[in-house]
C-alpha cells in the first residue's frame, strides 16, 4: 500500500474518532454528565472499536468477492465478531454495562450500513461516469 493510502487512512480514521467523540461528549453533556465515567479506557476502547470498524470497511471495498451483498458480508460477520470479542476482553478488565453487546451492535452496525450504502453508491456512480466516458476521456454524445 502507498504513503498516500496509509495518509488518506489515518486522516479518515482521526476524523471519525474525532467526530464520535466529539458527540459522545455532547449527549454526557446534555445528560448532565460533566466528566467522562469510564475515562481514559473508554477512549482507547472506542480507538480500538473504530480500528476494528475501519479494518471492516477496507475488506468491503477490496475484497475480490461478487456479488457486493456477499462481500458486505464476508467483511461484517468477522468484524462484528471482533468488537463483540473485543467488548468481552474488556469485561475482564471491569464490569460491563447491562447494555454493553446491544450498544456495540447497534453502534457498529449503524456506521457499517451507512458506510456500506455510501461506498455502493460511490460504486454506481463510478460506473455509470466510467460508461458515460470514452477511451479518450471524452464524454459520450
Amino acid at each position: 500500500m502507498s504513503k498516500k493510502r496509509w495518509i488518506h487512512l489515518l486522516s479518515v480514521y482521526s476524523m471519525i474518532y474525532t467526530v464520535i467523540t466529539l458527540l459522545n461528549s455532547v449527549v454526557y453533556l446534555c445528560g448532565g454528565i460533566y466528566e467522562d465515567p469510564s475515562g481514559n479506557w473508554h477512549e482507547l476502547d472506542r480507538a480500538i472499536i473504530l480500528l476494528i470498524g475501519a479494518a471492516a470497511f477496507e475488506l468491503c471495498t477490496n475484497l475480490p468477492i461478487q456479488p457486493l451483498l456477499l462481500r458486505y458480508a464476508a467483511a461484517y460477520i468477522p468484524s462484528l465478531l471482533s468488537a463483540f470479542g473485543y467488548v468481552w476482553f474488556t469485561g475482564l478488565r471491569e464490569p460491563l454495562a447491562k447494555t454493553a453487546y446491544s450498544d456495540i451492535w447497534m453502534n457498529f452496525t449503524g456506521l457499517f450500513l451507512l458506510l456500506s450504502a455510501a461506498n455502493a453508491i460511490a460504486g454506481v456512480y463510478r460506473k455509470k461516469r466510467i460508461k458515460t466516458t470514452d477511451t479518450a476521456g471524452n464524454p459520450e454524445s
